[in-house]
């Protein structure tokens, strides 16, 4: 299916909101110290800007590895976003895994609070770039 430019529109920006709405909850969660739902909410705050930026240049993924891939090929490889954007993504995908389906989850509240500031970080950049290809097409 193919999407309008409005649609195309309305649906980044839906997926950015989603993505605030997850930075939110990281944040929440961390203030009681469920850091392993910070560790789902901040994934899932970047897994849902980086669609929205692969939605707005047009490149479709099916699966979580599938964006952690591309996310890679099309904006780390190419120097959009650095290694380390990269490297957090991945991290950041692993932990929810190991969060979500194992027993034990351990972080500590010093590694947490970096996450999500770096986080944070990165969110706000992926956003900016969105909105900018947005806003030009």
């Amino acid at each position: 299916m193919t999407l309008t430019a409005d649609l195309r529109n309305t649906t980044i920006r839906l997926m950015l909101e989603k993505s605030a709405c997850n930075m939110e909850q990281a944040v929440h969660n961390a203030t009681m110290n469920y850091w392993d739902l910070v560790a789902n909410r901040l994934y899932y705050s970047l897994f849902h800007a980086v669609n929205a930026l692969m939605l707005a240049d047009g490149i479709q993924t099916k699966t979580h590895k599938g964006t952690s891939s591309e996310f890679g090929r099309h904006y780390v490889m190419k120097g959009v976003f650095s290694r380390e954007d990269g490297i957090l993504y991945s991290r950041l995908q692993t932990m929810r895994e190991k969060a979500d389906y194992q027993n034990v989850f351990s972080l500590t509240a010093d590694q947490g609070n970096l996450l999500i500031s770096k986080s944070q970080e990165l969110r706000q950049r992926i956003c900016q770039t969105v909105l900018v290809k947005i806003s030009n097409s």
